[in-house]
């Protein structure tokens, strides 16, 4: 699955800890996440929520 998740996160200067902390989450679900795999709807949603950005913009891949 292809996603954005890291360069969101490098470009607010977050670590994955903090995106975890903030996404209710694990540091290693992030590793996970940002490695490709497919997350929870759950932690997708809390994701989007801290980059204020659509799941499908995150998580879907350009057409």
């Amino acid at each position: 699955m292809s996603n954005i998740v890291r360069d969101l996160r490098i470009k607010e200067k977050m670590s994955q800890e903090e995106l975890a902390t903030k996404a209710f989450t694990t540091r290693q679900t992030i590793i996970r996440i940002e490695k490709g795999e497919k997350p929870s709807f759950d932690v997708a949603m809390n994701i989007s929520k801290v980059f204020n950005v659509s799941v499908n913009e995150i998580f879907l891949p350009k057409q």
